[in-house]
């Protein structure tokens, strides 16, 4: 028996004790065999005796300012709360990296006031080297994003369907942090480019961070991961000349699209509105791929994910999304950041897809193909959550640039499918944050840190921010006594085993089923699900994006394609290409394709989807003339606000304008800075003086034209008709043309604030405008 003050002697002696209660691994025999596999064991374990035979060092105990106490048992540190990192200067002076004081922040230290910079000056090189060092590499795509924190809220238990801890039980809650982001621009393009957009959420659950990295369109180009490099390079800027920036609308996309018909269904969700979201808080989000739900039991259903914004699906229109782009190309960013900054926070419904193998299998497409989705009638969409996003990053940098998502973090009760586009973007994504991040610390990053207990045998590698106590770095192992050691199935995440069919599992190869060689099918129902204005918006965005081909060729193939998607939008797109006669169509992959179980499904259009009519957090431009009547613009600006929408004078100048009754209003923006396309909605005022300098005005005659041409609501209180008139707009039977009396405005007041909140009216569009 060692001394009691032997330390050393005691922590031999235990450690000898802990390894001599593990004399063999009894796992190991449960690792062999099929049932083994599927249900594996927990790990063997030994309590140890005291905290001795785990430690690092005899001298643990010993404290100080900075490396505290002795670590707490079976705690991980650094998996706490992002308050562990804030920092605030407040009243706190200016120091270097390493804690000193900085006397002078303004001038180098030189041999002499006109002498040379010397090289010693340790705080000029920190500071100048950090500085140089400030950017990471930005993302491959996804590059331009805007980020916010929130939660997301169960609405019911889904204990039969999955285990996954959000889902657990009714109205648990799990902290998120949600990207958005557009896919081929670099971090410094617009925001309305015609382009898909990320929608990534990451729930940080008390089982460990489960990332659901979608877009806004529930399908994509290309049915396999070794095509997405091809995709990419295509659509980024060519190469010899790097132009076009964050567009698609040259030759090289459509030279790689043309030559895959698969893509066609894609192409007709990136063609439409979709592509143009009015705002970051009224887009759909997809999980794209199939995946599985699995539940305590081990059994497993086929699952897609669907997120519907409380606030509807809107976009802009093309001539909007272009003008907005230059006079705001933060649009959706700012966007987000002033709804949440003035309380109007952004919801989503979380709904799914579940289906069975066996309802898979009779499907007449194939539900591991990214290019195909599951129509809503034949598999409604079931919601099960909310997620409400309340809180703005702290900064940018820290949790927007360097969040790190991944497909492959998944929690047990989520399971991939044999999707292999999926498959591909499991390993992609992790291995994109290795290079752009530095090393595979990545998930220390406190953003990207999950509030679950983080305890595995990884150690070491760059930028490594954790200090494991102890010697043991490998399992199985005694001299921990086997920790950490292995969940087993009741609690760790175990793949799930069943296949579409048995003879999947039997041979690999490189080639697809057949259901996948279908590509039109579902375009074509996209297409016929849409209204006449949505159809006529994709033709529009076809010819514009095929005009800016320079190979003829590469256009009269795109068309050639179309014709097995819609006859009629391939003659709408060739008629304006100067494409006569039409080229025949594509040979097809698959002569005959199966009978599609749904011909028309109205919840893909986006008039199916117009939200509950609110008008919060919708920007109203109060237009405001020397002379104007300040009563009547101030009750709509009043009835705005009780609305939650956010009015705004805007005039031919910042500051005081003269109102025709000895008032002023003060205009917060001008015509020239602040375009009428800004808005949601414009109001012109009453008074025959205030008429005549808007319509003397070309700026914010440009704007009425513009924001009719848009399809917006327009309010015209008294003599503010005569702005409309004088700019050619028709006052026929319009409900989002508002013409009242300014002394009559109650009535007019609701039918305005009933027009912001519905669907625009495409009726007014006419090919070519008129307006």
């Amino acid at each position: 028996m060692p001394a009691a003050n032997d330390a050393g002697a005691q922590q031999r002696a235990q450690t000898e004790q802990l390894a001599a209660r593990m004399p063999f691994n009894s796992a190991k025999a449960g690792e062999h065999g099929l049932q083994a596999g599927l249900n594996p064991e927990e790990g063997d374990t030994a309590d140890a005796p005291s905290r001795l035979p785990t430690a690092s060092t005899l001298s643990e105990a010993n404290g100080s300012d900075k490396t505290g106490s002795m670590a707490v048992e079976g705690l991980n540190a650094t998996i706490e709360t992002l308050d562990r990192v804030r920092a605030d200067g407040s009243g706190r002076p200016l120091t270097t990296n390493q804690g000193v004081l900085i006397a002078d922040n303004q001038n180098s230290l030189k041999d002499g006031l006109r002498g040379p910079v010397l090289l010693e000056d340790f705080i000029l090189r920190e500071k100048l080297t950090h500085f140089d060092h400030e950017r990471i590499p930005e993302r491959i795509v996804h590059a331009r994003g805007s980020a916010a924190h929130g939660f997301f809220e169960a609405y019911e238990s889904l204990a039969e369907l999955t285990r996954a801890a959000p889902f657990k039980e009714a109205g648990k809650i799990t902290p998120v942090f949600v990207r958005f982001s557009t896919v081929a621009g670099e971090r410094g393009s617009k925001d309305t480019a015609r382009d898909v957009r990320g929608f990534a959420v990451k729930f940080y659950t008390d089982e460990g961070n489960w990332d659901l990295v979608g877009n806004n369109m529930p399908v994509f180009f290309i049915q396999d991961a070794m095509k997405f490099p091809d995709l990419v390079h295509a659509v980024k800027p060519e190469p010899h000349h790097a132009m076009p920036q964050a567009a698609s609308a040259h030759d090289t996309f459509w030279d790689f699209v043309s030559l895959m018909p698969e893509s066609t269904h894609m192409l007709m969700w990136v063609m439409s509105d979709r592509a143009i979201p009015r705002s970051l808080r009224t887009m759909q989000g997809f999980g794209v791929h199939t995946y599985r739900f699995v539940n305590a039991e081990g059994a497993s259903v086929f699952v897609k994910f669907h997120w519907n914004p409380k606030a509807g699906t809107h976009s802009l229109v093309w001539d909007e999304a272009v003008k907005i782009s230059g006079a705001d190309p933060d649009f959706h960013r700012r966007d987000l950041w002033e709804a949440i900054e003035n309380g109007a926070y952004p919801q989503w419904e979380l709904g799914v897809q579940v289906f069975t193998e066996e309802q898979a299998e009779a499907f007449s497409f194939d539900v591991l193909d990214a290019t195909k989705l599951i129509p809503e009638e034949m598999v409604p969409v079931r919601p099960i959550g909310r997620m409400v996003l309340n809180r703005n990053p702290d900064n940018f940098f820290a949790e927007t640039e360097q969040v790190a998502f991944c497909t492959a973090n998944v929690v047990p009760g989520i399971d991939f499918s044999n999707d292999p586009l999926l498959a591909g973007r499991i390993h992609s994504y992790f291995d994109t944050q290795l290079s752009r991040l530095g090393g595979p610390n990545f998930h220390e990053l406190p953003i990207n840190a999950p509030i679950a207990q983080v305890h595995n045998n990884q150690r070491d590698g760059m930028h490594r921010q954790a200090i494991h106590r102890g010697r043991v770095s490998y399992e199985p192992n005694s001299l921990a006594g086997g920790c950490p050691f292995q969940a087993g199935a009741a609690h760790g995440f175990v793949s799930v085993a069943a296949r579409l069919n048995a003879s999947e599992s039997q041979v690999k190869v490189r080639a697809k089923p057949e259901k996948f060689a279908d590509h039109y099918t579902q375009a074509t129902l996209f297409y016929e699900s849409q209204t006449p204005a949505e159809k006529a918006h994709i033709a529009a965005a076809f010819r514009f994006e095929l005009s800016k081909v320079t190979v003829p060729a590469i256009r009269e193939r795109m068309v050639a394609s179309l014709r097995n998607a819609s006859e009629e939008l391939a003659a709408q797109v060739a008629a304006k290409l100067g494409i006569d006669p039409l080229p025949q169509p594509m040979p097809r992959a698959i002569d005959t394709p199966a009978r599609p179980e749904v011909s028309s499904s109205p919840a893909l259009s986006l008039m199916a989807r117009p939200g509950d009519g609110s008008i919060e957090a919708r920007k109203v431009a109060v237009m405001v003339a020397p002379g104007a009547h300040a009563r009547s613009l101030l009750a709509v600006r009043d009835a705005l606000l009780q609305q939650g929408a956010v009015p705004r004078f805007v005039g031919p100048h910042v500051g005081p304008i003269p109102a025709a009754d000895g008032q002023s209003i003060d205009a917060e923006a001008s015509f020239e800075n602040e375009p009428g396309f800004l808005f949601d909605a414009i109001v012109l005022p009453d008074g025959e003086k205030a008429a005549q300098a808007l319509v003397g005005d070309a700026n914010l005659m440009d704007s009425v034209r513009t924001v009719y041409r848009h399809c917006k609501p327009m309010l015209a209180l008294g003599t503010g008709a005569q702005v409309l008139g004088e700019a050619g707009i028709p006052q026929g039977d319009d409900p989002a043309l508002v013409v009242v009396d300014a002394v009559q405005l109650d009535g007019g007041i609701e039918r305005f604030v009933k027009a912001i909140g519905a669907p625009r009216r495409f009726e007014r569009e006419t090919d070519p405008p008129r307006v």
